[in-house]
């Protein structure tokens, strides 16, 4: 009980932080996520459902990142060609920009000093990785 608790503090910790990083530039964690994965895709791009399943999250939660995302003008829905009833979401130049200066601030802020030594934080990700895979994540 005591590790699982902590693992779901310390979640609720790093989106703390995170959200805090994100908000000045109007985002937030589940927001970034979607940007980022629009940007790492080769095209820009992606259907709806492509992205609630690499982010593992359902429909309505990629439905309202999206909406708030084109909202900003970081993304644009657009018809996917490959299938005449899908949706795809394409990042725009402003959420390319945007995403860039969220990076940096997580980069900062967030992921660079977590508090271990490289040792440390080697054996934690490598534990947490066996219990993801354990859990059918990867």
């Amino acid at each position: 009980m005591a590790t699982v608790t902590s693992i779901m503090r310390l979640q609720q910790i790093f989106l703390a932080r995170s959200d805090a990083e994100l908000r000045p530039l109007g985002l937030t964690f589940a927001r970034y996520e979607v940007v980022m994965l629009l940007s790492f895709s080769s095209t820009g791009r992606l259907p709806l459902g492509k992205i609630g399943e690499r982010l593992q999250v359902n429909a309505a939660s990629v439905t309202n990142a999206v909406d708030r995302l084109e909202a900003d003008g970081l993304v644009t829905r657009r018809p996917n060609p490959g299938d005449g009833r899908g949706t795809l979401a394409a990042i725009t130049a402003e959420g390319r920009r945007v995403a860039e200066r969220a990076t940096v601030a997580m980069n900062t802020h967030v992921f660079a000093d977590l508090g271990l030594d490289a040792a440390a934080l080697r054996a934690l990700f490598d534990a947490l990785s066996r219990l993801r895979q354990g859990a059918g994540d990867f």
